[in-house]
């Protein structure tokens, strides 16, 4: 397989808030996808960071006393520990404060200028002052006048601002969703797109003069830049692509186009329609797919700090001491609202996952046949008979088997059908436990004419786990990496392609018991 680059994304994270599982979940699941493809040979840039302009930081650092760029480093440096805490592998993390950053905005800005795709007008309409986001009055009426996202009422408002040609982009942005079908994920996300866009596009403000906490429109200070135009700029600032010189341009030009901007449902409108006409506008190559993901509810419930349902830092780090981190990544990835409805986070459900997946299957099967191999072989791998012999003792041909479910599993994660890939190395081991069952290596240890069958049972067992938690490795890394060291094999000096084929464990080899997930 050729080596390829892959380049995905979280949304950068606005420091007005504290970081809480929405945050944790977006940037798990790209962090699964990109260990994933590293481990099959993709050059990878996996990128988060930091939004950290506009009125609402103004106004809190104001509140707090202190200057808004001393509250962004604060509230900065709290996410960028959440990378180390849970372990992400991030490449890069970016703030919209680094200079880097606002020198190449203003570049983008100024050839929007220059090109006619961006004017000065007047808007006259309806303002959300959570998301910072002005609604035509047709837009405000079909609201009922309140904030699609904080239920809180939208203010009238008039404002001399700069405006983007978005109308202007109608046409190829339909021709777009025509022809790429995927553009957006799922495809109820892409369903909500295009009736928006059915109803025509308005040109949309990508500036204020109600605040001066940002960047400042070239050639006009009195305006500052949209927070939200700002933001979107970060996909290709970190890649240097508005500064030809920068050390960034040199080592990550080559990323773009991105392979997947993953980011809530919340922020669909402008992932979707706004960002992509700005690129077309700029001429450069559009991502391959947004993927917008639903929200987490707590125990049933919308989340809420006044409920106590909010699942926030604390919360999150009760639940890695408990449980560990791996289990706290397996829920995530397997529960989470990575579809099209919510997903609840209830405790018992975190209990009862861990248990039957973790605990009662991944831990019970390694413990199960490593056992069984320290019992009978003194801890030695046994030889794996011939395939007839393997035939003959069950109805599974394990080579193909396996060679299956590494194939789905490549064109699940390719397709960031994270849980579904997750599923196929969850499979495999489900299946050696059914294949445990109708052998009964137990009982044929006991018999001198069945030791042959009994090797090659045991064999095709620890081989076909070995395949499985090799899959299994993005999600559960730690985890998977002790099993890896406990039976003797190789988990990361080569392609998790070539790994994941048959016959890498060596007979002979040492195996130790393993014990992975302790019952909570």
């Amino acid at each position: 397989m050729s080596k390829q680059t892959r380049y995905v994304t979280t949304p950068i994270y606005y420091v007005n808030d504290r970081p809480h599982i929405g945050h944790v979940y977006t940037t798990t699941l790209c962090d699964v996808y990109a260990r994933a493809m590293r481990d099959i040979g993709h050059d990878v840039f996996f990128l988060t960071g930091t939004d950290e302009h506009g009125v609402k930081v103004e106004q809190s650092a104001l509140d707090k006393g202190l200057e808004p760029q001393a509250l962004a480093d604060l509230n900065s440096e709290e996410f960028r520990s959440i990378m180390g805490m849970f372990d992400l592998t991030n490449d890069a993390f970016i703030r919209t404060t680094d200079p880097e950053h606002t020198k190449q905005v203003q570049a983008f800005v100024s050839t929007l200028l220059e090109r006619g795709d961006v004017y000065l007008g007047t808007f006259e309409g309806w303002y959300d002052k959570g998301q910072e986001e002005y609604h035509t009055e047709t837009g405000a009426r079909d609201l009922d006048y309140k904030s699609p996202i904080s239920g809180k009422p939208l203010v009238r408002a008039t404002e001399n601002n700069y405006y983007f040609k978005l109308s202007a982009y109608q046409e190829r942005l339909e021709q777009l969703f025509d022809s790429n079908p995927e553009f957006v994920q799922p495809p109820s996300r892409r369903n909500e797109v295009l009736g928006r866009l059915r109803e025509g596009l308005q040109d949309v403000p990508i500036s204020r003069t109600n605040f001066t906490w940002g960047i400042p429109m070239p050639g006009d200070e009195e305006h500052v830049i949209y927070v939200w135009i700002d933001a979107l700029f970060n996909y290709i600032t970190a890649l240097g692509m508005g500064d030809e010189s920068s050390k960034w341009n040199k080592e990550r030009n080559k990323y773009w186009p991105a392979s997947y901007h993953v980011i809530g449902k919340e922020i669909l409108w402008f992932h979707s329609v706004i960002w992509p006409a700005v690129l077309i506008a700029l001429e450069f190559p559009l991502p391959k797919c947004i993927y917008a993901h639903s929200f987490w509810i707590s125990e049933g419930r919308k989340m809420s700090k006044s409920l106590g349902n909010f699942i926030d830092l604390e919360t999150i780090e009760s639940y890695v001491e408990q449980y560990g981190m791996d289990a706290w990544r397996y829920y995530l990835t397997t529960q989470g609202p990575l579809g099209a409805t919510d997903a609840d986070f209830a405790a018992e459900k975190f209990k009862d996952i861990y248990n039957a997946h973790l605990v009662n299957t991944v831990g019970n099967s390694t413990s199960r046949v490593t056992a069984m191999i320290g019992k009978y072989y003194d801890g030695a791998v046994p030889f794996e008979s011939i395939d007839e012999v393997r035939i003959e003792i069950g109805d599974v041909d394990w080579p193909v088997r396996c060679e299956e479910a590494v194939s789905q599993w490549e064109e699940a994660m390719e397709s960031f059908s994270i849980a579904k890939a997750i599923e196929c190395g969850m499979g495999i081991i489900r299946d050696v436990d059914l294949f445990i069952n109708d052998t009964a290596p137990f009982k044929l240890a006991k018999e001198e004419t069945k030791q042959a069958e009994l090797g090659a049972i045991l064999y095709q067992c620890l081989e076909a786990l070995r395949i499985a938690t090799v899959l299994l490795s993005p999600v559960l890394p730690s985890k998977m990496k002790a099993f890896h060291e406990a039976i003797g094999a190789d988990s990361c000096s080569a392609n998790l392609l070539e790994l994941a084929k048959w016959g890498h464990i060596q007979s002979g080899s040492t195996v130790q018991k393993v014990a992975l997930f302790p019952r909570v």
